[in-house]
Formats: C-alpha cells, structure tokens, sequence
C-alpha cells in the first residue's frame, strides 16, 4: 500500500504535535521543551522554521489557539493546543513512519557514491580519519546515555540508543572496506588506483 500523501510532511510538525500531547504551549515553550527532552538531536529545531510550522498545523486545523498570555511588559504570546484532526494525523503519520522504510539520502551515502574521483590511499587515509572520528563520538554518545538512564526513562533515549547503534554499525564497516581497500582484495581496486596513477579508464569502467 503506498504511503499517504499528507498536508505536511517536515518532521518538526510531528515532533510539534507530539509535543502538544503534553498540554498547550506557545512556539517558544515548544522548541525549549523540545530541547529539555532531547529530541534536537534527532529532529533539526530553529525558532524561524517552528513559528511557520506552528501557523501551518494551525492552518490545516491540526492546532489550534488555546489561549493567549502577557508576563510584565513582554509581547503577547498565543499558546496552542493539539486539535482531535491533529491527534489524529500524529497517529497516523507516525504509525506510517516507524512501519514502513522509506528511502533517505544522508550525505555520507552520497560521498561513498563519489569516491572514486579520490585515489584509493587517499581515501584509506580520509576513511582511518572518519573512523576516529566515529569512535569519539560513539565513546561520547554512550558516556552520555549511561548517565540519562540513571534519571530519564529508556522510552524517551530510544532514539538516542539507536544512533548510537548507527555509529557503531557504520564504524565497523568502514573499517572493513578500509581492509579490503589495503588488501586489495575489493574488486576493481586495481583499476580504480591504475586509473589514478595512468589517467587511463580500465575498460571495466566503461
């Protein structure tokens, strides 16, 4: 069955949603609850984008205003609440996405797609440079979840634990392309580096 085509489709309408779930809050309240909990490390948050967000769910009637508050001599804010169009759509739609994989460009992708134009001991040598780059931050990420878990439930870091995973996963396996790579072992490595130190295609490239 293919995916329903919905009126919004930016994660930051669905991390709003879920968010109001929680009770009314204006825009600001929002991205700083959003940012209390975490979810900017999977979701990308700016003031800019959350204020056009908010006034598009509200335009599809999926928020609506709830009230309206003035602290001293600051600006009204409007504070909004999830409508039951908008329960809706949040079920829905994040049904859909944890349900069916979809297909997702991430730059690193697009890089290996490209690496041929870079000689194989140059990219040995950017690849070793990612990998400790990689460990870092997996070393980082884990010293981070240990310590939420002594205070915050594994419900709200599952996203976490899985980029974590998606570190680890894709550290391993760039060191064995890297090993294969310095065996020489993959094939067309040979054509790849003839090509390099030549200028001349090998004919299993064309």
């Amino acid at each position: 069955m293919a995916a329903k085509r919905r009126k919004l489709s930016n994660p930051l309408a669905l991390a709003v949603l879920v968010t109001l779930w929680q009770g009314p809050m204006h825009p600001y309240e929002i991205a700083q609850t959003l940012r209390r909990q975490g979810k900017d490390t999977s979701t990308k948050i700016n003031y800019g984008s959350l204020y056009t967000v908010v006034q598009n769910l509200e335009k599809h009637g999926f928020v609506e205003v709830a009230d309206t508050e003035r602290k001293g001599n600051r600006p009204e804010r409007t504070v909004y609440g999830v409508t039951e169009a908008g329960r809706e759509e949040t079920t829905e739609w994040l049904s859909e996405l944890l349900a069916r994989p979809v297909k997702e460009y991430p730059i690193f992708e697009t890089a290996l797609s490209l690496l041929g134009a870079l000689h194989p001991d140059e990219v040995m040598t950017l690849l070793e440079e990612r990998v400790k780059n990689l460990d870092v931050q997996a070393a980082s990420e884990r010293g981070a979840l240990e310590k939420l878990y002594e205070s915050v439930p594994r419900l709200f870091l599952i996203e976490v634990e899985y980029q974590l995973h998606m570190i680890e996963a894709q550290a391993e396996w760039v060191r064995g392309f890297l090993e294969e790579i310095r065996k020489g072992s993959m094939l067309g490595v040979d054509g790849w580096r003839h090509f390099h130190e030549t200028g001349e295609l090998p004919p299993e490239f064309t």
